[in-house]
């Protein structure tokens, strides 16, 4: 617990220095309010506060806050990624079944700790079975489309999602009790890339590293935020069952996956034509946008953190 509170406590000390520095760059350049970047940053900041309370609750609420917690925010993101879907009248049952039976059944699975069905409920279980409910409404069109983008929305939104959580079961002797800092670890080194990339690209960015999918990344921006994000973790390595080098290590692969998983999501926002996938969090956009780096770390954070330190 004590270990928990000083990362609590640590991220609101900079959430305050990040308040205090967005506060004075109001007041100096955008009194007015009509710096976009400015006030894009401090939503940005407001929008922080808020998301580090909830989770600051869930991880002081122990392994049923966590669960609740990234079920709630599957539960959202799966919505908005459903918007954007070629879903039909005709998959309102099988709508219903994924919203209502397979997305509570997944987070039951890891709050009772059953890794044998939890991995492989979705991926094998439900990724066949849908198909057949949708295919028993009898509509035929863009069948294949509708039941791939569904099936894609689930192993986004609700199976990788919910790896996060999963990291409470593990079992990795010396460590036991202190899952809830395993998660803390993906978070924060995984977001902090994100926003070092962002702040490296400002700062030195030249060369557009994948301009048709976001134009806002540079080679700088990614190699500055990569490296400033995997020397943070492998300061954080306390929080960890591992070494600082391993930490690093980690660190560098989920950041990797981070920015690889960045550019997946941004390709499907292209093809759907939107710049966000919802408004729900001010400043960032929807659930998903939010989610989109740690989705695609967290399953290969977990299952990396299970074979080598799991018992």
């Amino acid at each position: 617990m004590s270990d928990l509170l000083t990362v609590i406590s640590g991220i609101v000390g900079v959430l305050l220095v990040a308040s205090l520095i967005g506060w004075l760059l109001q007041r100096r350049l955008s009194p007015d309010g009509r710096n976009e970047a400015i006030e894009n940053l401090n939503a940005r900041i407001k929008a922080w506060w808020v998301m580090a309370i909830a989770l600051a609750l869930a991880f002081l609420g122990g392994r049923t806050g966590v669960v609740i917690l990234f079920a709630l925010c599957s539960f959202a993101a799966l919505r908005e990624f459903m918007t954007l879907t070629n879903a039909t009248r005709a998959d309102h049952r099988t709508l219903a079944a994924v919203f209502f039976i397979v997305l509570p059944v997944q987070y039951y699975l890891i709050w009772i700790e059953w890794y044998g069905m939890f991995s492989i409920f979705i991926p094998v279980w439900v990724f066949l079975l849908l198909p057949i409910v949708s295919a028993l409404s009898g509509d035929t069109r863009n069948f294949l489309i509708r039941i791939a983008e569904m099936q894609w929305a689930l192993m986004i939104c609700v199976f990788c999602v919910s790896h996060v959580p999963a990291l409470l079961t593990l079992n990795i002797p010396g460590y036991e009790g202190r899952g809830v800092l395993l998660i803390a670890f993906l978070v924060i080194v995984v977001q902090l890339s994100d926003v070092l990339q962002y702040v490296w690209g400002k700062l030195i960015g030249r060369r557009k590293i994948a301009p048709s999918l976001s134009p806002s990344k540079t080679v700088e921006g990614f190699i500055g935020g990569a490296l400033s994000a995997t020397l943070i973790g492998a300061a954080l390595w306390w929080m960890t069952p591992f070494s600082p080098f391993h930490a690093a290590l980690m660190s560098l692969i989920i950041t990797l996956m981070g920015f690889l998983g960045g550019l997946v999501m941004s390709a499907i926002k292209r093809d759907r034509g939107v710049k966000d996938w919802g408004h729900s969090i001010a400043g960032h956009g929807g659930f998903i946008d939010r989610l989109d780096s740690v989705v695609f770390a967290a399953p290969i954070f977990f299952h990396l953190t299970r074979y080598y330190w799991g018992a």
